[in-house]
């Protein structure tokens, strides 16, 4: 085999449903990067882990790994957790080089990417309509604040008349908490767009926080954009990242944006978290299986069309 291989750093999830999207968008991915052995690995929830993955490939004599985040924003996850994978089978596997590239991040194709999804429920003119764009939520404001980005960009460039955030989780407000306040800001019509890549709990959480929103307010629609999935644009970007760290995109070596991470910079409210160990945080949820005891692996070749 090639003595390189691309390696794709899953989150994982208990929802079987996020799981195969997941696999069906690597099913992609490995026939745009054939020059690259391939993997993918999950930090938790889900087998293979990213170490199992790690060496996996290197048992089959990858010498060069290029690791690739499938998350949206660099917080603690691509930060902290995924390098210390990373650098803990590094430091045990001498023989083999592993590179991390960097987040998908705010990114002109995921913008234009997340602007297809909007469009496909809601149709201009926007102008009379609020959207809410839902992230994740983490404990690192500098990720937080790429949704707020992300809100203002989309808001402006499909012309809405109004944009708010909200977060499934961990940073406010939350989801309800902004549906309510929406509803108060007297637009007919609210479009609610989880930016996440894949379904799983949190994405069904939302539309579910939605339906009840509606019912709540019945003079309002409520109308629940797709999520990111496997849009092309999604696999374009993460060709991208797999093409900076190999040095085949001529763009040189690829860098987080460190600007206001809080393990490098004191920032406002955390300024204990700089300078922190790196550390693994999720060693009690590692490989422990999805919702029920086994998952599908899609071969793109047998299921060209997997089911969703």
């Amino acid at each position: 085999m090639s003595k390189s291989a691309v390696l794709v750093c899953g989150h994982g999830s208990r929802d079987l449903e996020a799981i195969a999207e997941f696999e069906a968008m690597t099913a992609q991915l490995r026939l745009r990067l054939l020059d690259h052995a391939f993997a993918a690995g999950y930090l938790e929830f889900a087998r293979p882990t990213i170490r199992d993955a790690l060496s996996s490939l290197a048992a089959e004599g990858a010498r060069r790994i290029y690791a690739v985040p499938a998350m949206l924003f660099a917080a603690s996850h691509v930060k902290n957790d995924i390098p210390w994978e990373i650098n803990s089978f590094a430091a045990e596997h001498p023989e083999a080089t592993v590179r991390l590239g960097r987040d998908l991040a705010v990114d002109a194709k995921l913008l234009k990417a997340a602007a297809e999804r909007i469009a496909e429920v809601a149709p201009g003119p926007r102008d009379d309509a609020l959207l809410v764009v839902v992230g994740r939520g983490t404990n690192d404001p500098d990720a937080n604040s790429n949704i707020a980005k992300l809100a203002r960009m989309l808001w402006e460039g499909l012309g809405f008349g109004w944009a708010e955030t909200a977060f499934s989780g961990v940073a406010h407000p939350r989801v309800d908490e902004a549906l309510d306040r929406a509803a108060r800001l007297g637009f007919r019509r609210i479009v609610v767009f989880p930016y996440f890549l894949f379904t799983g709990v949190l994405v069904k959480r939302i539309y579910a926080q939605t339906d009840e929103a509606a019912s709540r307010f019945p003079e309002i629609e409520f109308v629940k954009a797709g999520y990111l999935r496997d849009h092309p644009l999604v696999i374009d970007a993460f060709v991208e990242r797999a093409r900076e760290l190999d040095g085949s995109s001529g763009e040189g070596n690829p860098a987080m944006n460190c600007q206001f991470c809080k393990y490098r910079t004191q920032i406002v409210g955390y300024e204990a978290d700089a300078g922190a160990a790196q550390q693994g945080h999720h060693h009690h949820v590692r490989g422990i299986g999805t919702d029920a005891d086994h998952h599908h692996h899609y071969d793109v070749h047998d299921h060209p069309h997997p089911h969703r």
